[in-house]
């Protein structure tokens, strides 16, 4: 039976295609907002041991109330060199294949999907390539004008040039559309042909994992996904799973935790046939607890949504499927600064919260109750701990694996 209280605990977290956070602000950023769980929770955080290498930053962290301490060891998954290698293609390459990644999601069903089930994410889909285009479209009509005025055709293609120009120059950037662009384009390529960088260095991770799942001292193994990194850890788990079908079922259990979740970018795509297989073999394990938390106000995840059900695959042994509320978790004041900023909204999942709530991202890799605990309470980590940030409720060790949706 799993343990519900936790002294040392591994973690795995998966970031999203996320270019603009550079690997070594990874560590800085933790210890920023982990200050604000500090506060929030009333506890003591100590952070030590950096390393480096390819496929991981780690470090440890020591977290204690008044009756309780955790040890984590910490891993940030890197794969910030695919990013690099998106990034260092030419604009041109980015543009033609940005577009065929968008004409590929709307032929293979995946954009009918994602109206289907969330229109906020809809939206986010078509927004880079609607934008770009009417950006285009300004420089043609600005050409036009110019011929109008001067009636010069080599002035009208001049002026028109260099506003496309400025176009790539500015807005390119400013608006993130070099970054939404690549993210299509890797989702597409992603989609059909994997991505080697990626896969011999989850091959690396899944033989740690299973060897941590038999023969450390850890009590809970945790890997996190957030955003597109959710599609990433299903893939690292299913890798896990083909070493060893049992792994997390004999001695260290292990969680899965989706947060703002890119699943079902992925897994709507009529040509995802290997991810779906990879969900349906996570979903299955029984040595593997798998919690999905979505938020209302995230426009860049899919609200209250039936992951499996919604790729049409069993749903027997569906993910747990948390609705959480992110105005709940920020003072007022706070929310009100950021709601219309979408990026930094679908961040407050991997960031300190001002209120104990139901979700908190620090609770859950660093607190004293099991992920999988915190998941299944009906109010997560709040009424396991007083004021001062003790121990005063241990949740029950027999608890259902799936439980369905649970709001909040």
């Amino acid at each position: 039976m799993a343990r519900t209280t936790i002294a040392k605990r591994l973690v795995f977290h998966i970031g999203g295609y996320d270019p603009i956070t550079p690997p070594a602000s990874a560590q800085p950023r933790f210890v920023r907002e982990i200050a604000r769980f500090e506060l929030t929770w009333s506890v003591k955080v100590f952070i030590d041991g950096l390393q480096d290498s390819a496929d991981q930053k780690k470090w440890n962290v020591t977290t204690a109330g008044p009756n309780w301490q955790v040890e984590t060891d910490y891993r940030f998954v890197r794969w910030d060199d695919v990013f690099e290698t998106f990034k260092r293609r030419t604009i041109g390459y980015r543009v033609l294949f940005g577009f065929i990644a968008f004409l590929d999601f709307v032929l293979s069903g995946a954009f009918r999907g994602y109206v289907r089930t969330n229109w906020h994410y809809a939206v986010f889909f078509l927004y880079p390539f609607v934008t770009f285009a009417a950006l285009i479209l300004a420089a043609f009509l600005i050409s036009v004008l110019a011929l109008k005025i001067g009636g010069s055709v080599p002035v009208a293609i001049g002026v028109g040039f260099l506003v496309l120009a400025a176009i790539l120059l500015g807005p390119w950037r400013w608006l993130h559309l070099d970054t939404l662009f690549d993210d299509w384009i890797f989702s597409r390529e992603y989609v059909w042909y994997g991505n080697s960088m990626i896969e011999q260095r989850l091959d690396r991770l899944a033989a740690g994992i299973v060897a941590a799942a038999s023969g450390s001292d850890v009590d809970e193994i945790l890997v996190i996904g957030h955003s597109l990194g959710a599609v990433i850890g299903v893939d690292l788990l299913n890798r896990a799973l083909r070493l060893d079908p049992a792994v997390g079922a004999s001695k260290i259990p292990v969680t899965f935790i989706t947060i703002g979740s890119s699943i079902l970018k992925i897994g709507l795509h009529r040509g995802a046939t290997r991810f779906r297989e990879a969900v349906e073999r996570v979903a299955r394990s029984r040595g593997i607890f798998w919690g999905d938390y979505q938020a209302r106000i995230d426009i860049l995840n899919f609200y209250n949504t039936y992951p499996m059900a919604e790729m049409a695959l069993t749903t027997e042994n569906e993910p747990i499927v948390r609705l959480v509320e992110i105005g709940r978790m920020l003072e007022h004041a706070m929310y009100r600064r950021i709601r219309l900023n979408f990026y930094r909204l679908h961040c407050q999942f991997i960031s300190g919260n001002d209120r104990r709530a139901v979700y908190d991202y620090f609770m859950l890799v660093c607190g004293p109750v099991s992920a999988k605990s915190q998941t299944l309470a009906q109010d997560g980590a709040v009424s396991m701990f007083g004021d001062d940030g003790a121990l005063i409720r241990v949740p029950p060790s027999a608890v259902s694996r799936r439980s369905g949706l649970i709001k909040k």
